[in-house]
């Protein structure tokens, strides 16, 4: 199967299994323009964890600032992603806006604290995977302002979840996104996570942030019957949301436990949702 994908899906297949997963319910017209989105929020969220210091990040965030500037004016690129995404804006007429967006809050990625308390989180969330998610619905062709807001909100829970699934693997690079805010109100000291630790308020912390998530997964199935059916894989990943979240409530949300991040059943939970028409 490798051998037959596209150089972009390789990449998501390699660095974002879950959204190759929904990107494969695309019809086929528009799987490789979706694979080309991906591949390149892949290239830009990994940015910080590529270089050395700070400064390089923002250059290379720059040289993708730089690249889809000249997407929109023309000019194309010889480079394995920039090329296809390059076609994908062209063909599918993306907006320019949200990849702005995009790269001014992955520029964050370069600062030394992350945000610092619950609601600057949810603003991180809603500038890295909101914003992608309304580039995918525009490559589906989805212009309805229900699609819109369930995928802002899906969007939302599914970055909240994921930066919880990666607290052991930033906290080993000395890094977390867990607001100082929240750590403080449960008594958890940054240093006992990048050691390793677990501080009896972790959970406590865990659970926070989950909440906030479900709550997003809840105002966006809120939206379920007015959403058409042809915007289900920019929306898909909130089944795996739900699973990741029941999967660490299970562990007794123990976020240095990384077995529950991994556990449940993806492929089979994205077929059954896809099947009923539901997310």
């Amino acid at each position: 199967m490798a051998a037959s994908l596209s150089y972009s899906a390789q990449e998501v297949r390699r660095y974002d299994r879950d959204r190759f997963g929904t990107a494969l319910f695309a019809p086929l017209q528009y799987r490789e323009a979706l694979f080309s989105l991906y591949a390149f929020n892949a290239e830009v969220a990994r940015v910080r964890e590529l270089v050395s210091e700070p400064l390089l990040g923002r250059m290379r965030l720059q040289w993708w600032r730089d690249a889809i500037a000249g997407f929109y004016e023309g000019r194309g690129m010889a480079h394995p992603v920039a090329a296809p995404l390059a076609e994908a804006i062209a063909s599918r007429q993306l907006s320019r806006e949200p990849f702005d967006r995009l790269l001014d809050t992955r520029e964050t990625d370069m600062e030394d604290s992350g945000p610092a308390d619950l609601d600057g989180l949810e603003a991180y969330a809603e500038g890295t995977s909101a914003t992608l998610n309304r580039l995918a619905l525009e490559i589906l062709g989805v212009r309805e302002e229900a699609a819109a807001k369930a995928a802002h909100h899906v969007g939302i829970a599914w970055a909240l979840t994921g930066l919880l699934r990666a607290v052991p693997f930033h906290a080993s690079m000395g890094r977390l996104y867990l607001p100082p805010a929240l750590l403080a109100e449960y008594g958890v000291a940054a240093q006992d996570l990048m050691a390793g630790r677990r501080p009896p308020g972790l959970p406590k912390v865990a659970e926070a942030v989950a909440t906030r998530a479900r709550r997003h997964l809840a105002d966006a199935r809120a939206l379920r019957r007015r959403v058409p059916r042809a915007a289900l894989p920019a929306l898909l990943a909130a089944a795996l949301a739900e699973g990741y979240l029941d999967a660490l409530s299970h562990s007794g949300n123990d976020l240095m436990d990384t077995v529950w991040s991994m556990t449940h059943p993806r492929p089979l939970r994205l077929g059954w949702q896809f099947f009923r028409g539901m997310y």
